[in-house]
Parts: C-alpha cells; sequence; structure tokens
C-alpha cells in the first residue's frame, strides 16, 4: 500500500461518544492526557448522562468527551467539531449537529441495527444522508475487537468492553498521537490481570494499525507542539486542583484542615480527591447529610482547625442556617460550591452559574459573606488558597463558586514555584490577659480566634446577637445594630486585598464584555476574533464577586455599553446595575453547557454594527 498523506494542521477538535456503559470518558482522558504529553494546548469539555444508568441506546444515557488540541494557546473548547466518534446511533443524533460541513464521523456501523435506530428515535437509517454531508466512515468496531481477542480467554461481554480501546487506537493514528503513555497506564491499571491488560493492549494496536490499513482514511494530522510559557506542566481537572488546593492551604498555613461533605453531582471528585492527602494533615468525613457536613466544618473552625465543606447549588441551599451561624460566630470557613444546572435537581451533571446571588443573599437577614470564583480548571488551586487566606485573616465564611464545567474540564496547568506560595501560618490567640472574644483588629476588624481550651479565653458562642464589648449575649437593639454594621465593614473592607482589574483592551469605548467564572475563555476567544475583523472591544473579568475590585466602578463608567455574559438569567448584570447604577445588558445563556464563542461573536458584531 502506498504511503498515505500526512497533513499539517493548526488544531482539531474531536469529541467521543457513546452509551454511558461505552467509556467514552476514559478513552477522552486518555486522549487527553497523551495529547497534552506531547505538548499541545488541550481544552476538554466532558459530557455526563444526567441519569445514573438510562436504559442503552438511548438518547438520555448519551456519555460524551469533547477534547480540543492546539498548536497555539487554547482558552475554551471549540464550538464545533472536526471529527466525531460515535459509537451507537443515539450518539450520532446528539452530536452530529456540532460537527462541521464535511468533518469526519467514524461509527461503530456493528450498533446501527433497527432495534438501535428505533431507541434513538430515527424514523429512518440517518447515514444515507450523512454520507452527502460528512466524511462518513463506518467500521465494524464490536466485530473487529471481537475478532482481535479472540484468542484471549474472556468471555464475550469482556471483550466487548474493550471496544472504546479500539477506537482510542484509531484516533491515535489519524492525529500521529505515540501510544506509549496509554500503554503504560494500562499496564499500571490491569497489571494484576493479565488477561485484560493483554486485551487492551491487543485491541489498541489493532484500532492504531486498522487506520495504517483502511483505504476509507487516507490522510492522517500532525498537530506540532503549542508555544506556551515554559515551566513544569501537567493536565488537571478542576476539582483536582481544589483538592490540592485545600490541601496546599493547611501546609502553608501550617494549619489542620477538616473536610465535611455529603456527596453531590460535581462536587463529590473533590472528597474523593482530598482523602488522598490524609499525610498532609488533610481529615475528610462523609457526614449523613448536608447539614452536618457544614456543622463538621464549623465546628472544626471553632476547635482551631482550617474548616471546609465541599457541594453543589441543592447541598448549599441546605447549608445555608449552618453557614449563618459561622457568620454570626465569625469563624473561618470556606464553602465550596461546584454549581449544576437547576433548579431542584435540574441538570446534575449540566453547567450553569445561577447559585451568586444564593451566595449573597441566601442567608436570613443581613449576613455578609465575601464571594469569590475560580476562571479555568488551574485557577481552582490558586482561588482556593486565597479563600483559605481571606477566610483566616479576616474571621468569616467565604465561598468560592466553581461550577460543572470547570470542575470536569481539564487543560496543561503550570505548577507553581514554591517559592511563590505564600506562608501565612495560622495564630491563634493564646494571651488571656489581652484576650476578648471581640475586641477586633483594628485594620481588619477580625475578632481574635481563640480556640476552645486556650486558659483564660474562654467565651460565648452560638447564634444569639454577642455584645460588641464582651461577647456577651446581648438583645440591646443599639448593640445589635452596631454588630450588624461592623460585620458588613468587614467584608467591605477586604477590597484592600483585592487587586484591581485588568482591562483586557482599550480603558474606554463604545462596548465593554464584563464576565465571571467559566466564561473568561470562550471571551477571550470571542474578544480575539473581533479585534482581528477589525472590531473594538475591551472585557474585563470578575474573581471577586463580594466585595467588588476598587476600581470596578470607574472602569464600567468608562464605556457606552455593558454586556455580562453568564450562564443564569442575568445575576451579575442585577448586581452590576444596583451597585454602580449602568445600564448593563445581561445577555443569557441557560442550555446546561458552556458559553460558545460564535455566539458571542455574533452578539459583538451585531451590537457594534448597531453603534457605528
Amino acid at each position: 500500500m502506498a504511503t498515505k498523506r500526512v497533513e499539517e494542521v493548526n488544531d482539531i477538535t474531536i469529541r467521543f461518544s457513546g452509551d454511558s456503559g461505552d467509556g467514552m470518558q476514559l478513552t477522552g482522558m486518555n486522549f487527553t492526557e497523551t495529547t497534552a504529553l506531547v505538548g499541545n494546548d488541550v481544552s476538554t469539555l466532558p459530557d455526563y448522562p444526567a441519569e445514573i444508568r438510562a436504559p442503552a441506546g438511548t438518547l438520555a444515557g448519551v456519555s460524551g468527551f469533547q477534547v480540543h488540541f492546539s498548536s497555539r494557546p487554547s482558552h475554551a473548547p471549540s464550538d464545533y467539531l472536526d471529527a466525531l466518534v460515535a459509537m451507537n446511533p443515539a450518539a450520532l443524533k446528539n452530536n452530529i449537529g456540532d460537527v462541521l460541513p464535511n468533518g469526519l464521523v467514524i461509527i461503530n456501523s456493528d450498533s446501527f441495527k433497527k432495534a438501535n435506530l428505533v431507541k434513538a428515535e430515527y424514523l429512518e437509517d440517518p447515514l444515507p444522508d450523512l454520507r452527502e454531508r460528512f466524511q462518513v466512515i463506518e467500521i465494524a468496531i464490536t466485530k473487529l475487537t471481537r475478532e482481535a481477542l479472540k484468542d484471549i480467554d474472556l468471555s464475550s461481554k469482556e471483550k466487548d468492553r474493550c471496544k472504546n480501546i479500539f477506537a482510542l487506537g484509531l484516533t491515535y493514528w489519524l492525529y500521529n498521537r505515540p501510544m506509549e503513555f496509554t500503554q503504560t497506564w494500562l499496564n499500571q491499571k490491569f497489571g494484576k490481570n493479565q488477561a485484560v491488560l493483554e486485551a487492551n493492549l491487543t485491541t489498541l494496536n489493532a484500532g492504531y494499525f486498522l487506520g495504517e490499513t483502511l483505504e476509507a482514511l487516507p490522510v492522517s494530522y500532525v498537530i506540532h507542539k503549542a508555544k506556551i510559557e515554559p515551566g513544569t506542566y501537567r493536565n488537571i481537572m478542576g476539582n483536582q486542583a481544589t483538592a490540592m488546593g485545600i490541601a496546599a492551604a493547611g501546609h502553608l498555613m501550617e494549619c489542620d484542615v477538616v473536610l465535611g461533605a455529603y456527596p453531590i453531582t460535581p462536587a463529590t471528585d473533590i472528597l474523593q480527591e482530598l482523602a488522598k492527602y490524609k499525610h498532609f494533615g488533610v481529615k475528610t468525613f462523609q457526614a449523613e447529610d448536608e447539614i452536618a457536613a457544614a456543622g463538621i466544618a464549623v465546628g472544626a473552625s471553632f476547635a482551631g482547625k482550617l474548616g471546609v465543606c465541599t457541594t453543589s447549588g441543592p447541598g448549599y441551599v441546605l447549608k445555608q442556617e449552618i453557614v449563618n451561624l459561622a457568620v454570626m460566630t465569625e469563624l473561618p470557613l470556606v464553602l465550596i460550591d461546584v454549581q449544576r444546572g437547576g433548579p431542584s435537581t435540574g441538570l446534575p451533571t449540566k453547567v450553569e452559574q445561577s447559585d451568586l446571588l444564593l451566595a449573597l443573599y441566601g442567608r436570613n437577614s443581613d449576613s455578609p459573606m465575601p464571594v469569590l470564583a475560580p476562571s479555568s480548571p488551574g485557577d481552582c488551586f490558586t482561588i482556593v488558597l486565597e479563600a483559605f487566606r481571606l477566610a483566616v485573616k479576616y474571621m468569616t465564611p467565604v465561598t468560592v463558586l466553581s461550577d460543572g464545567y470547570l470542575a470536569n474540564s481539564s487543560e496543561p496547568w503550570k505548577l507553581p514555584e514554591i517559592e511563590s506560595l505564600v506562608r501565612a501560618p495560622v495564630k491563634h490567640h493564646k494571651d488571656a490577659e489581652t484576650f476578648s472574644p471581640y475586641k477586633r483588629d483594628p485594620e481588619t476588624l477580625a475578632r481574635p480566634w481563640a480556640p476552645p481550651g486556650t486558659a483564660g479565653c474562654e467565651h460565648r458562642i452560638g447564634g444569639i446577637e454577642k455584645d460588641y464589648e464582651t461577647g456577651d449575649v446581648s438583645y440591646d437593639n443599639n448593640n445589635h445594630h452596631k454588630m450588624m454594621e461592623v460585620r458588613a465593614a468587614k467584608i467591605a473592607g477586604m477590597v484592600r486585598d483585592i487587586p484591581d482589574l485588568e482591562i483586557n483592551g482599550p480603558e474606554s469605548g463604545k462596548l465593554l464584555i464584563v464576565g465571571w467564572g467559566n466564561t473568561e475563555g470562550a471571551i477571550n476567544e470571542a474578544i480575539k476574533e473581533a479585534r482581528e475583523e477589525g472590531m473594538e472591544v475591551s472585557s474585563i473579568h470578575l474573581r471577586h464577586l463580594n466585595p467588588f475590585p476598587a476600581n470596578l466602578g470607574e472602569i464600567l463608567k468608562g464605556f457606552e455599553r455593558i454586556v455580562v455574559p453568564e450562564l443564569n438569567m442575568g445575576q451579575l448584570v442585577h448586581l452590576l446595575r444596583s451597585e454602580f447604577l449602568v445600564p448593563a445588558e445581561r445577555y443569557s445563556k441557560v442550555a446546561g453547557r458552556p458559553l460558545r464563542v460564535h455566539e458571542l461573536l455574533k452578539h459583538i458584531t451585531d451590537i457594534l454594527k448597531d453603534e457605528a
């Protein structure tokens, strides 16, 4: 056979999709790890079915994993696919709308039987039409997997579990990915079961070498290494970075960390990951419910430890009474809300940014609390360290608003230099002569932190209002007003510790895009494309949502129009309008998926055309 053609391209987006039992997440993760290790910049978008185990072959049971990899810096998952691997008709139907015209569609032809077409709600065979619009490659993946494993002593069911590895091998050939990293991983995972190990290695090779011989695939692609800042990188997901941040906080602050948590999608992985770090002084406790989990964290803080709890929207609602106890008692506590689609159970595996107002106002009475939000998977590490620092310095609970996209997506993360991480050892108050439970630091207004058992520093604790001077229970109306004011002033004063915003683009003009959380990557990509087309547009991104950075108001005044893209119905818009009296405009997308670059770019284009 003649040598096949190899083409150089700058970036590729591929999505692996199949039934929830087809191993698509595993396939995507292996492809991502290999791609990151060979030096491409990577942005991923996992997509889990909302049901724990939907009927096989149905639309509700489709699981997918998208990988955008590039020779240039990549800030967001691509809106469209260059290639789709569909293991069954349902996967094809759910994803074909995202494939570019004449894009590559690889299907497992063994699954395209009448029964499966009916499950996917196809009235007729879709392939004749698709062959006219896409490069459809039909491969009997199930049959070829079984044939490759005919001499290995495994059941048919066990052999069929390897078909995702067959597809992985094929895509490794297609995009010139090395197999060595996955071979090493398979040896580590299945080394104790030689039959399973041999089956996976054999299938990986079978898929790879099929690419070399299959005439329907006349070309493979090369994507060169990305030119990125020198340093040591690792591929990291947001939940992993969050867990590392929690463990690092305990080390840097020289104080044990206690996590109280109840399993909830998509935050559970933080609990599971953090449980691996007990040798760093981290203690994890899986409580019987969300309220108990928060209570454990507050109790740990009272005892002088770094209390933290992780949850998602429904669980964060349940924790509010306990969180308000931390507000009243002025104890340091970090709450991590990995937001998901709602209301109620909503879309538990899909992304939203709809808990901002809940984090600010979800408790009874006026109970101000700082709110921070990471902007990328790697930023989850940095934001958690900052949350602990602020919580201890100002003696207050702090909320971190992550989300399902940041939690489960991944990116190459440059490991920080150890020397750059600020060490701030916790200092408990131990001097009985100078102790008063609400004697405040004149700069931060923080009260002293004296754990129980500290001789001479005994004091009342609880949810009833305390006297400003003594800390005793107080029902005095003037004292209550004073305490309300000082708690608010303490949070407002945090602005001293918040860096000024940097403007991406001109400092004034016709249009400013304001984002927060996971929208940063998509906004940056849209801004970049808009400027390449000659449009003048600027952007800022908020990581601190209470209090806002000191220069936010001045920046907003410099622009004629302000547009706020967010994955909710306009919560940040509401805050900007009320706080700064500016006509901020809502650009809301609540579709259970990240912000799409091309849609935002069109919105920017339409605005600037109207202004021309």
